[in-house]
């Protein structure tokens, strides 16, 4: 005798939840002005660290050397550089302006005869790896005290919240611009470490820690919160040990604010940066900056105003892009909003 058992149909196929981490990457990607605006930001990176190559191939020239009496050859004729004055008295010399041509003097040169287009890109390396580096060292602090006072409370967070309120109580450039004038002449000893006068490091430092408190103090007020939760609770209740849920419930959740203050960070040191190469208190020769370049052409701007607006509009792109590229990534962090763009 034969059993027949009848085809029952199967059980459906329960799919995976998407992870945090996975569905803010999908709510980003559906922000497309953010993603528009992180395609530029990838651009402007790529072209400064392309200025040696820039320099060296197509405009055939060094930014940092001065070019008194360096002549250009357009559209067959022989022209000089720097041109006598036609302006007032006729006394001085003007720069030879935009040729608008991938070549040599794409942007016109500056008050010393150097390439404006090159010095643009190497002033973008610099202030990216300024912004950059300080944005590092700030949230790094400001997660390490911020953290530290809310999880273990009591006297160090008493401790901890008087330093961050001492530094809060200054204006952000009021403080970089008094650091700047007083270690600007002189080096920083940290232990073994040093930091020399005219040094990047030195713009590094002290951006880096000016903005700390603006960090550190809602990571510290994010803490407490989360020190209230059930989780944190029931990890307690359970006889989890303090670092356990420091490492386990704590950090996770507080590396999204984090990354949500990566972009902001970085486009209030770039023009933090700017404000002071631009005051001769940042970075200093023969380094340069687009603050730098923009002091540069300050002098320039009835006669060859590109020298001075072209560092102001990348500025002004970049941190534009910044921002947008930082509300998209705080929408996407956010479980209760929703995508922009869509």
């Amino acid at each position: 005798m034969v059993n027949v058992i009848a085809d029952q149909p199967a059980a459906p196929v329960r799919q995976a939840a998407a992870g945090p981490w996975r569905t803010a990457w999908r709510k980003l990607k559906a922000d497309r002005s953010a993603i528009a605006a992180f395609g530029v930001l990838v651009v402007i990176v790529i072209a400064s660290l392309a200025a040696p190559l820039y320099a060296h191939y197509i405009a055939h020239t060094d930014p940092f050397v001065t070019n008194l009496n360096g002549e250009i050859v357009i559209d067959g004729v022989t022209q000089p550089v720097l041109q006598p004055s036609t302006e007032g008295l006729g006394l001085g010399m003007t720069p030879i302006g935009p040729t608008w041509r991938i070549g040599p003097y794409l942007l016109g040169a500056d008050n010393q005869g150097r390439d404006v287009a090159a010095r643009l890109l190497y002033g973008g390396r610099d202030s990216l790896l300024i912004s950059g580096a300080a944005a590092v060292l700030c949230l790094v602090l400001a997660t390490f005290l911020g953290v530290v006072s809310g999880f273990f409370g009591g006297i160090v967070d008493v401790g901890l919240s008087r330093i961050l309120d001492v530094l809060w109580a200054f204006p952000v450039f009021l403080l970089a611009i008094s650091l700047s004038i007083v270690l600007i002449a002189q080096s920083i000893q940290i232990g073994p470490f040093e930091i020399r006068s005219g040094s990047l490091w030195l713009p590094i430092f002290i951006i880096g820690i000016v903005y700390v408190p603006y960090v550190a103090r809602p990571i510290r007020g994010h803490v407490l919160t989360l020190m209230q939760a059930e989780f944190v609770t029931a990890a307690i209740g359970l006889g989890a040990s303090p670092w356990r849920i420091l490492l386990r419930d704590i950090m996770p959740n507080v590396v999204t604010r984090i990354i949500v203050f990566v972009p902001l960070i970085l486009a209030l040191n770039m023009m933090t940066e700017s404000s002071l190469s631009f005051l001769s208190i940042g970075v200093q020769p023969p380094d340069a900056s687009w603050g730098t370049i923009i002091q540069d052409g300050q002098g320039l701007l009835y006669s060859r105003p590109i020298v001075a607006l072209a560092p102001g509009l990348a500025i002004v792109i970049t941190v534009l892009a910044l921002n947008i590229l930082g509300d998209g990534v705080r929408d996407a962090l956010d479980p209760k909003s929703s995508p922009r763009g869509i």
